[in-house]
């Protein structure tokens, strides 16, 4: 259920692959909590979509016609910047997974991964919070080089983070919403938010994801799975 509201989180759901998004719907339909609103074949009638339904979530296919789940996720997030977008994908799309880093998405899931990681990542990015498949953590994590040479330059970014700072990115690297890092620091939502910005700041982040992978890349938090 939504956090906010005790309402079913609302998805569009886009690939162009038939038998995937049955395969996807059903999944999410073990979740009383999860509804989905629409179902599209390619990126235009996906964005369609969500300009119609308002969903909490859209699920986008990379690789898509009409266009694409990048573009797609743009566009969605210029029109309809309250639905978080989430991208599904396939080992071997290296390329996209990277470009995509710097777009926005508020998470990354494998078609092929866990059916509970598609039900924990729609609820995370639906309550705010940003969520990474270990499998794909790992692999953009890699995307960048050696990890054990890159890590004493993640530390030196953190480095003039305050402890609550880094605690708090901590809990972003482990898809925590801010509600839900409101509750494990006994704060108030309003300072998590406030520890964010001041956070994505210092780091030169421009999200919760590139964040996360930064916290990865550090040793704040591992990626399992």
């Amino acid at each position: 259920m939504n956090a906010d509201t005790g309402n079913p989180v609302r998805v569009v759901l886009a690939d162009d692959e038939a038998m995937i998004r049955a395969g996807v719907r059903a999944i999410l339909a073990t979740d009383p909590g999860i509804e989905v609103v629409g179902e599209a074949a390619d990126g235009r009638a996906a964005v369609d979509l969500v300009r119609a339904h308002r969903p909490r979530v859209a699920l986008l296919d990379i690789r898509m016609p009409r266009l694409d789940g990048l573009s797609a996720a743009a566009e969605i997030r210029r029109l309809v910047p309250e639905t978080a977008t989430v991208m599904l994908t396939t080992f071997g799309e290296d390329d996209h997974v990277a470009r995509a880093l710097g777009h926005g998405a508020s998470g990354f899931l494998l078609k092929a991964g866990d059916p509970r990681e598609l039900i924990a990542g729609v609820h995370a990015v639906a309550d705010g919070g940003a969520y990474l498949s270990p499998r794909v953590a790992r692999r953009v994590i890699e995307l960048g080089g050696d990890r054990v040479a890159r890590r004493p330059v993640a530390r030196d970014r953190l480095a003039g983070l305050t402890e609550r700072e880094r605690e708090v990115l901590a809990l972003v690297g482990a898809g925590l919403s801010n509600a839900e890092i409101a509750r494990r620091l006994h704060l108030v939502e309003g300072t998590v938010k406030s520890y964010l910005t001041s956070v994505f700041t210092r780091l030169e982040v421009r999200n919760r994801v590139q964040a996360a992978i930064l916290a990865y890349e550090a040793g704040l938090v591992e990626p399992t799975g």
